[in-house]
């Protein structure tokens, strides 16, 4: 072959490689335009009754209430756990508290914190496997520095917030993480309270959005609000500080925290800042032109607090359910639920009953992935589309704080169940006409409290940090 030919033939090679990348550069860019992006916000200790839509009358939730009307709002939709950590791993693992690695807060055994290790499938690493950039921006709580749970090891490409839930409690913190490094705040360390973390988490989420608008994203807002401590930038009270009769005022500190003097106002006020911030991010995502194409999840980890001068019951944040955080009650464990995907969800209310649990299977159905088997969830991705989807057969919880109690509840069609300790004789409500749980009703139902035992017998498996407690393995 002569130079001329070579060069020619090498040209034409040259040429159709150009092209070829060209065409597999745009294919990959119309295949990624067909991933929609997923934002999944969850607040922190949120009750079911504290924002307007879900009967709110003295907190002002706009863009929430906005949000509900665009998509479909959940009246029935519970959390994994009365408390934060165990709540999250049912949220990312698809397993409810009966097989779950975390369990409580921390172990019952030791004291110590308890991580995800790295057989624990998360939501993140389905997306991440998918083709997803993964991010999380807030409040981590199921792996400390330096284990097998922190978010980089566990399907996050990016990290911003908090890794440990008792320093998530303060709002003005010397340092959050920045995947596996400490960003710290002088101002904050000074005690100068320069830099509210709520609003470098609501900044930081918005920048994630802005860096993925040309990839297919799922991003996990983990917000902080309104957790205690009771604290919110001076801006923020104005809306509240004249509006309510505060029959708990305290200057300094209460159970540990930071609070400022108008605990009522305080808390309404974070509400409010954050429902400013789900507005921002919903504006952001429309000016972006990805709105059609975004999938939005809003809920809460479990119920709400009375720490640190909360008070649930002067805002009736549980609405009209019994109980709050850490008990098994309605109130402990019954959340808000909204979701808005304009390209296939139609406006509603649905009554349909799922749990945290039910979120990895039907983020593998929404992204035709085969879920991990074990998985005590279904897909909800039905009902999301206005279709007809069998309910589950029962949902379980279990919390055990410490080595003498060890909470369990059932919910059986509309029957449901709470017990103390596996010694302890099973209450009994129907929801169809008693919600507030106020009447047991065991001693005329025996039939299905059987039923219920037996859910209760078989749905817990056994763990070294929140074992099964009965008098007679004490003795």
């Amino acid at each position: 072959m002569d130079r001329r030919n070579f060069i020619k033939i090498a040209g034409m090679s040259s040429g159709y490689l150009y092209f070829a990348n060209q065409y597999n550069s745009a294919k990959n860019i119309l295949h990624n335009a067909c991933k929609p992006n997923v934002i999944l916000i969850l607040a922190d200790d949120l009750g079911y009754g504290d924002i307007g839509c879900y009967g709110q009358k003295k907190i002002n939730t706009p863009n929430l209430d906005k949000f509900a009307s665009e998509g479909m709002r959940f009246t029935n939709c519970y959390s994994g756990s009365p408390v934060c950590a165990p709540s999250r791993n049912c949220l990312m693992t698809g397993q409810h508290t009966g097989h779950t690695r975390i369990r409580h807060n921390s172990s019952s055994f030791n004291k110590e914190r308890v991580p995800l290790e790295s057989s624990d499938l998360t939501v993140a690493e389905v997306f991440k496997s998918a083709g997803y950039s993964t991010g999380l921006i807030g409040k981590w709580g199921l792996g400390e520095p330096d284990t097998s749970g922190i978010p980089n090891k566990k399907g996050f490409d990016y990290f911003f917030g908090y890794l440990n839930q008792n320093h998530a409690h303060f709002y003005y913190p010397e340092y959050l993480w920045r995947n596996e490094e400490k960003v710290f705040y002088p101002e904050n360390n000074n005690k100068k309270r320069g830099t509210y973390s709520h609003d470098l988490i609501a900044d930081e989420a918005l920048e994630f959005v802005k860096r993925n608008r040309s990839n297919p994203f799922f991003l996990h807002l983990t917000f902080t609000i309104p957790h205690a401590e009771l604290l919110v930038p001076e801006d923020s009270l104005d809306e509240y500080k004249n509006k309510f009769p505060e029959n708990k005022p305290f200057p300094g500190e209460k159970d540990g925290y930071a609070a400022q003097e108008t605990p009522h106002a305080a808390y309404a006020a974070m509400i409010t800042r954050m429902d400013k911030d789900v507005g921002r991010l919903m504006k952001l995502v429309k000016d972006l032109g990805i709105d059609d194409h975004t999938l939005i999840f809003f809920t809460s980890d479990n119920g709400p607090s009375d720490a640190a001068g909360s008070d649930p019951d002067f805002f009736n944040s549980n609405g009209n359910l019994r109980g709050a955080k850490y008990n098994l009650y309605e109130g402990g464990i019954r959340v808000p639920m909204l979701v808005r995907y304009p390209k296939k969800i139609k406006p509603a209310v649905s009554d349909y009953p799922w749990a945290f649990w039910d979120y990895m299977p039907t983020m593998c159905n929404f992204l035709n992935v085969k879920p991990k088997s074990g998985l005590d969830g279904i897909s909800v991705l039905p009902v999301l589309y206005g279709k007809n989807q069998k309910e589950h057969e029962y949902f379980y919880w279990e919390i055990k704080a410490d080595k003498k109690n060890f909470n369990q509840a059932v919910r059986m069609g509309n029957w449901k169940a709470v017990r103390a300790n596996p010694d302890k004789p099973v209450e009994l409500y129907n929801l169809s006409n008693d919600e507030g749980e106020t009447k047991d009703v065991s001693l005329k139902n025996p039939g299905i409290v059987k039923q219920i035992e037996e859910i209760m017998r078989n749905s817990h498996t056994e763990s070294k940090h929140w074992p099964m407690f009965t008098k007679k393995n004490e003795e």
